[in-house]
């Protein structure tokens, strides 16, 4: 056995480029990450132990949009160091037109869970949440996938 030092990357398709790619570029920086590829049909993102690229499609799937419960990603979520900044988060989304599921609040996952959860122009589900402590898996505590910590 081994104990992972997290998530390297995780590398996203966009169909409709051009406005996914103008969304990534408003909303990543807002992160604090730094664009280190700018490619005519890739980007790529990296901060905070965190990287995510974004790329265009293959042609064929140009006219799709992302559904959440089909095979592949569910959603990506980015981890917040406060609950002050999902809330920054989400006055920073509104300002950019991003289209909201949820605004900040609350949720059952771990203790003191709270998060925003919203869509890419294409639908891509994409979260920003804040965990206080070292959230559920870090401490000990088992995880419940039906939101309930035990």
């Amino acid at each position: 056995m081994i104990r992972i030092n997290g998530v390297a990357h995780t590398n996203i398709a966009v169909s409709n480029w051009e406005v996914c790619r103008k969304f990534y570029d408003e909303f990543l920086p807002f992160l604090g990450m730094e664009r280190v590829f700018n490619g005519a049909d890739f980007i790529y993102y990296v901060g905070g132990r965190t990287a995510l690229g974004i790329g265009r499609c293959d042609p064929q799937y140009e006219n799709e949009r992302f559904v959440q419960n089909r095979v592949g990603l569910h959603h990506h979520c980015f981890r917040a160091r406060s609950a002050e900044d999902v809330d920054k988060v989400h006055a920073h989304l509104l300002s950019i037109g991003a289209v909201i599921v949820h605004g900040p609040k609350a949720g059952g996952w771990a203790p003191g869970y709270y998060s925003v959860l919203f869509e890419d122009p294409v639908g891509t589900r994409l979260e920003v949440n804040f965990v206080p402590g070292h959230g559920v898996l870090e401490d000990g505590a088992s995880f419940d996938p039906s939101g309930d910590y035990i």
